[in-house]
């Protein structure tokens, strides 16, 4: 560095002093080959030697700025090159940062495409569905009317296979049905449920009771299917019989009940004879058994759950039967202790009979028919209307006082026996279902007791009372009494069944016609024995 200063200032005095340098450049020319450090002379020795003093000193001045400027010029120079290096550090620094924040940028504004290409997207489809809405709703309606005609169709099969397979029920047509019922009279109607209207006709020269579907009830149509799957399965004294039906007007035939419903003998304004005492006994039992028979079927039980007095129907001989029966729900999956959980938001079901466990907890159960069961047989001890009986008989049972809420036109009730029934009823009418007690071995069983006691006491008063109306066919031929129990021997006679028996140890003939019996079955004649009861029930009212 020192060097270039110095030559700097040789450069500077030989433009200022150009006659004093030729011999130093001749100086130096020489010398150069020899490599001698080149010195300038002494400003004395020059030919300016003779230069005033006040020159020399501007000189030596102006030489010290030469070299200031030059160290400066150097300086500058060395903080130019570190500017530089330090630059050239810098410059992959910057360009990384640059390279982040340009994806980074990249990436929001993809982003923001992307969601404008949706927002696009899901306009181009709202104007799409908008102009294929209306041929849309066409598709749909068509789909739905196909639906509905596909499960009209496959109901009317269901009910058509039903009554096909089955030769104990008759498929019958659809003029058939008209000219019995007489295109639907209201003449003919006795009665309207639910789903249809009930018709008083004879087919096949029987008196039968036509149920039809109402037109309007499309909705009502699965429940009236099964019913049919119900019925088509049940086979029990104490259940209404289905005779069979028409596939075409759905309508189901179902055998008649000539006394009507129990309703009409157990409403405190009914104005039919009063039943007796033994009657309304044997229809608690009677009740009792077709409700356990429903419980018990299989593979699942059937649970009514519209249980009363106008679902239960007498017949001429005053045989109690349940019907409505299709109204009930078939149970498919049973939880422990036969409870199930019932999807639909409410069941069929009367106010008074309902179950009130049912109300709160929604669950179904066989006992749910156990608590209608149970105001039902309070009815039939009271004949009155439903509302507040549980109430006055417990009132009455506490205090005493029983023989005051039985009812009035009925004068020689055994207390102690209508005691015992009201107490079960009570029972079975508790307001949760763990509570109530069990059809098969507690209820049946006391009302079996009942009603033996019911139908001894009827005999001896029979005994008692002149015989000279009755009809010839009561009479056992053997005996020539009344018969208590008949029974049909293989010669197509009935006769009391102790008095057939005793003969067949003894013979193999017939004891009327005298011929060889072809074998020594007997088989009851409810028939007969329920017209019996029929006449001794209506002896013994008039007597008393």
């Amino acid at each position: 560095m020192s060097d270039l200063s110095h030559l700097n200032s040789i450069a500077i005095a030989q433009r200022r002093y150009p006659n004093h340098f030729g011999s130093y450049q001749e100086r130096n020319h020489q010398n150069s080959g020899k490599g001698i450090l080149l010195e300038i002379e002494p400003i004395n020795e020059y030919p300016f030697k003779a230069s005033t003093e006040t020159k020399q000193s501007d000189v030596q001045v102006e030489a010290e700025q030469l070299s200031l400027e030059l160290m400066n010029t150097g300086g500058m120079y060395n903080r130019a090159f570190d500017d530089l290096v330090h630059r050239q550090n810098e410059v992959p620094f910057l360009s990384s940062r640059q390279v982040r924040a340009a994806l980074q940028g990249e990436q929001v504004y993809k982003k923001i495409a992307a969601e404008e290409k949706g927002k696009h997207s899901e306009a181009t489809k709202e104007n799409e569905m908008g102009r294929n809405l209306f041929p849309k709703e066409a598709y749909e309606r068509h789909i739905a009317e196909m639906k509905a005609l596909k499960e009209s169709m496959e109901q009317k099969n269901t009910m058509d296979a039903l009554l096909s397979n089955d030769g104990r029920y008759k498929r019958y047509t659809r003029d058939e049905i008209e000219i019995a019922t007489e295109s639907f009279s209201e003449t003919k109607m006795i009665g309207e449920g639910l789903c249809g209207k009930v018709y008083r006709c004879d087919l096949d020269q029987t008196p039968v009771a036509v149920k039809v579907l109402h037109s309007h009830a499309s909705e009502k149509k699965e429940e009236f299917l099964t019913e049919i799957e119900a019925l088509c399965q049940l086979r029990h004294p104490h259940i209404v019989l289905l005779l069979g039906g028409c596939p075409e007007i759905g309508c189901l035939v179902f055998e008649y009940m000539e006394n009507g419903s129990l309703e009409d003998f157990v409403s405190d304004q009914s104005s039919r004879h009063p039943l007796p005492w033994f009657v309304r006994f044997r229809v608690a039992f009677e009740v009792g058994c077709g409700l356990a028979f429903l419980h018990n079927s299989k593979p699942n039980p059937i649970i009514h759950q519209d249980l009363k007095p106008g679902n239960i129907f007498l017949d001429r001989n005053y045989v109690s039967k349940i019907g409505e029966v299709g109204f009930a729900k078939l149970i498919s999956d049973v939880a422990p202790d036969n409870i199930t959980e019932d999807g639909e938001p409410l069941i069929p079901g009367t106010l008074y009979y309902m179950d009130p466990d049912y109300q709160r907890t929604r669950t179904i159960r066989p006992k749910s028919d156990l608590y209608a069961f149970g105001v039902i047989v309070l009815q039939l001890l009271a004949a009155q209307h439903p509302y507040g009986l549980l109430f006055k008989f417990e009132n009455a049972l506490s205090n005493g006082l029983l023989p005051d809420i039985l009812d009035k036109s009925i004068p020689d009730w055994p207390l102690a026996e209508a005691e015992e029934l009201a107490q079960m009823a009570l029972k079975c009418s508790r307001v949760r279902c763990r509570d109530r007690p069990d059809l098969e071995t507690e209820v049946l069983p006391l009302l079996k007791k009942l009603v033996d006691m019911a139908d001894a006491t009827a005999r001896v008063q029979i005994r008692n009372t002149p015989i000279i109306d009755a009809p010839n066919q009561y009479f056992c031929p053997i005996l020539q009494e009344v018969m208590e129990d008949p029974y049909i021997a293989a010669d197509g006679f009935t006769y009391e069944f102790r008095a057939i028996k005793a003969w067949l140890k003894r013979h193999s003939l017939s004891p009327v016609t005298k011929r060889k019996l072809q074998h020594k079955v007997l088989i009851q004649n409810h028939t007969l024995r329920y017209a019996i009861e029929d006449w001794r029930s209506r002896i013994t009212s008039t007597s008393g």
